[in-house]
């Protein structure tokens, strides 16, 4: 099942049918048997067109760093001019993950919104990661697309500086729809990047989620270990995909990021 968030009203596509469900999307996410009461749930059938929202309503999005072997590397060596080279190696096989704020919802772009590069930035790239989808009491409910937008030189900067790196308007975008499962997806669920530039394609990558050393599970536990989400929580795992280190994005550059249970979630690079 899979659920789209509408201007007004929220969408159920369920097997073959689509249905226009009449709910607010925070009590929705957070009902404790969401996945059998969408399975119940009966509402007029769905007509086409309606603009699609980010699938979010008041959460906050948390994201997860340096879960996959790759973006150990590529951390690993953006920061080694300033001496951080081994700091990333250490939080890869750390016990403690690193979590850190993301964006609120008003800051997170949906499906076929502009996403943004830093005007101060030389370096940018997208993430693309599973998110999950956490309801307030630590269960996850359901799994969406989240497009981690990163400022490379800067983070490489220095470390302390990754929220300027990571938190600015438009640097966040998840769709185009949350995923609602009660088994977590399988390891071999791919995760795929394609960046295209003036109708040609500029970068192609894929991964898996079996490259991920931590859990979703575990990474969810330590988010609400001492933090808590009245309307639950949208929590990025992390990303395995990384472009060359000589590519940087570029406005206009049209960014599709897929997961094949989910969909596609596609975003352009907005004008400076």
């Amino acid at each position: 099942m899979r659920l789209y968030r509408l201007e007004t009203r929220v969408l159920l596509e369920r097997d073959d049918t689509s249905l226009m469900l009449d709910e607010e999307w925070d009590a929705l996410i957070n009902r404790e048997d969401l996945a059998a009461y969408l399975r119940r749930a009966t509402g007029p059938a769905a007509a086409a067109g309606g603009r699609r929202l980010a699938p979010i309503g008041t959460q906050e999005v948390w994201a997860a760093g340096v879960t996959y072997f790759r973006s150990r590397t590529a951390r690993m060596e953006e920061s080694k001019p300033s001496g951080g080279g081994s700091f990333y190696d250490a939080v890869y096989s750390a016990e403690r993950p690193e979590l850190f704020f993301k964006a609120a919802a008003w800051r997170v772009r949906g499906p076929g919104d502009p996403v943004s590069i830093r005007r101060d930035a030389r370096w940018s790239v997208p993430e693309p990661e599973l998110a999950l989808v956490v309801n307030r009491r630590g269960t996850i409910v359901g799994y969406t697309i989240g497009n981690d937008m990163s400022s490379r030189d800067i983070e490489g900067e220095n470390p302390l500086y990754l929220p300027q790196a990571k938190v600015y308007d438009g640097s966040c975008a998840l769709g185009p729809a949350v995923l609602i499962r009660e088994q977590p997806l399988s390891p071999d669920t791919a995760i795929a990047l394609t960046i295209v530039r003036n109708g040609a394609t500029v970068f192609d990558g894929g991964t898996t989620l079996a490259q991920m050393r931590r859990t979703p599970e575990e990474l969810v536990e330590y988010l609400y270990r001492e933090t808590s989400f009245p309307h639950g929580a949208v929590l990025l795992t992390g990303t395995g995909v990384v472009p060359p280190d000589d590519f940087t994005l570029q406005a206009g550059d049209a960014i599709s990021i897929t997961i094949p249970p989910i969909g596609t979630l596609e975003n352009a690079v907005g004008a400076r």
